[in-house]
């Protein structure tokens, strides 16, 4: 667990397990914790990003299509969403921000259940009791709150699961994240902080909201940080375990920091060009989570072309079925936007309900009336 630090280069302090180049480093208390992961553990890794990946492919192609109102992509984060969703257990809860698509993918969401609510089909997805994952917070930040009221929950109940909570770095600037990181170390709550800094908070760059990393900002509030490198799926993967072991045996919040990079535009409403540095992008292509993984199973000797056809296989199969079922999906009722809003009868919703319902009436009057002047 590391204290305050100099923020030293972009690099000072990260933890790594695989290079971009592939190559293996040992760490001395990270390899304890990924004992189990060996050529075949690391391939299903590999295949997990490689669905993703086409998932978010589909979101952006989707979107430009029109079939989306809008597409938040994930593409660079890959590894740091696959390595922390395959550390959870089940009863472990997850609270989101808009871009987890990869840890709903680990959770069985299906992909279809992921866009629906992009579509304007839906409020939301899932049942979050059903998965153990909250549905994606739009609002920045909001999502550590509900982890950390819900870890003091756990605590209090006598739980031994844990919560935890994603965002991004621009996100440590809210109010609500530290907030709660006040609440959770107050009461060593069960949460996991785990930020996916990308880099830019939409168009500002992480060195303009913080002069020192992010991990040391936590240690203010008496939470210890780990510091890792966000494109490696096995640092991911066991940053989560440390942490998530912490949780459990009742010692309290853990932040984790996992530099990574968004490849592509907050949202598919942005243009990235417009404030980023081509050669920026180039230099993180080649950090790519993806091919350092396939770079390091090939010096294992694994076979990487029949890797890469069963991961694409795989891929193909959940891009077909997504694009099937969102095509498909049927438009709401406009009556349904009352549905589901509060667990109990609320005589203001049913007032609304009913204004709504003759507001819509008049459109149906006025499409009997044009009939039956046509006749």
């Amino acid at each position: 667990m590391n204290t305050p630090q100099a923020a030293g280069g972009p690099d000072a302090g990260l933890i790594q397990l695989i290079d971009p180049d592939g190559r293996r480093t040992p760490h001395e208390e990270f390899d304890p914790w990924i004992t189990d992961v060996d050529p075949a553990a690391l391939g299903r890794l590999y295949t997990d990003m490689v669905a993703i990946r086409r998932i978010d492919q589909e979101g952006t192609a989707l979107q430009r299509q029109g079939e989306l109102a809008l597409w938040p992509p994930l593409l660079g984060q890959e590894a740091a969403q696959i390595g922390a969703g395959r550390a959870l257990e089940d009863d472990d809860f997850i609270f989101p921000s808009y871009r987890e698509t990869g840890l709903a993918y680990c959770r069985g969401v299906e992909a279809e259940d992921i866009l629906r609510v992009w579509r304007g089909n839906a409020y939301s997805g899932w049942n979050p009791f059903g998965k153990n994952m909250a549905t994606p917070q739009i609002i920045i930040g909001a999502q550590t709150l509900h982890a950390a009221g819900y870890a003091m929950g756990i605590k209090y109940d006598g739980g031994s699961q844990a919560a935890i909570t994603f965002f991004g770095d621009g996100a440590t600037s809210q109010g609500d994240v530290n907030e709660a990181m006040v609440f959770a170390a107050s009461y060593q709550a069960p949460v996991v902080f785990f930020c996916q800094n990308n880099h830019w908070a939409i168009s500002e760059p992480v060195q303009l909201q913080s002069n020192t990393h992010i991990a040391d900002r936590p240690v203010g509030f008496g939470i210890p940080s780990l510091r890792v490198d966000g494109n490696d799926v096995l640092a991911c993967l066991a940053a989560t375990r440390i942490a998530l072991d912490r949780a459990r045996t009742g010692n309290g919040p853990t932040f984790i920091e996992a530099v990574t990079y968004r490849m592509g535009p907050h949202t598919t409403a942005d243009d990235p060009t417009r404030y980023r540095d081509a050669n920026e992008l180039d230099l993180w292509a080649a950090k790519d989570p993806i091919e350092r993984i396939e770079k390091h199973l090939d010096g294992l000797g694994v076979d990487i072309a029949e890797l890469e056809a069963s991961a694409t296989a795989v891929a193909d199969a959940v891009a077909a079925k997504l694009r099937k079922a969102i095509i498909g999906l049927q438009d709401p009722d406009p009556m349904d936007v009352f549905e589901n809003v509060y667990s109990q009868p609320h005589a203001t919703l049913e007032r609304q309900r009913e204004h709504y319902a003759l507001y819509q009436q008049q459109f149906a009057d006025a499409g009997s009336a044009t009939e039956g002047g046509a006749r």
